[in-house]
């Protein structure tokens, strides 16, 4: 039976949302290819139709999951395109810090999910990875004040700080989580 291009198209998506919950849940290797298309209400056999290896999946994946990110920092509902916004950087952050990213890394951040597991990745993963998290600073920074350079330099600091926070409270106690998050979430002086 033929599939059309159409039904091909909603199945790669499903698959891609479902890799990347999987690989922000369980880590790169871990989530299976028979994993990813289960999840997705499909065959394992028909994963070749749409990539040509996990690593092919596993980077668009994580491009999705990136887009996902980057959409938080770019409201459709801004009156000015381009205008800085406090507002908005300031939700974004909240929203980072808040116990309930730490609790649905399927959901969050790959920086925060999957930096580890993307450094022993291949190169066009990491190449990937690098260009999503350029991605989310380009989109920080564009929200602060101050030169191109003292935007990014600050945007690059922040999401270190935050993305360091939630791996850290998703991998300790309670007790310690709750510490580095409320740290975290404090205005800077």
């Amino acid at each position: 039976m033929r599939v059309s291009q159409a039904e091909k198209e909603k199945s790669r998506s499903r698959i891609i949302e479902s890799a990347a919950r999987l690989l922000r849940e369980r880590g790169v290797e871990a989530a299976s290819v028979a994993d990813v298309m289960s999840d997705a209400g499909l065959t394992h056999g028909g994963f070749y139709r749409h990539f040509d290896t996990k690593e092919a999946m596993v980077r668009a994946a994580l491009d999705s999951a990136f887009n996902q990110m980057v959409d938080g920092l770019n409201p459709v509902d801004r009156s000015f395109a381009g205008e800085a916004s406090p507002d908005v950087l300031s939700a974004f952050e909240q929203s980072y810090l808040s116990d309930a990213h730490v609790a649905a890394p399927g959901l969050g951040c790959p920086v925060a999910a999957l930096a580890g597991d993307v450094g022993r990745a291949g190169e066009d993963v990491r190449e990937t990875f690098a260009q999503g998290v350029r991605r989310i600073v380009a989109g920080m920074a564009n929200q602060l004040s101050g030169s191109k350079a003292q935007r990014q330099a600050r945007a690059w600091r922040q999401l270190a700080m935050m993305a360091g926070a939630v791996a850290i409270a998703r991998a300790s106690d309670p007790q310690t989580a709750a510490e580095v998050l409320d740290a975290c979430r404090q205005p800077r002086s």
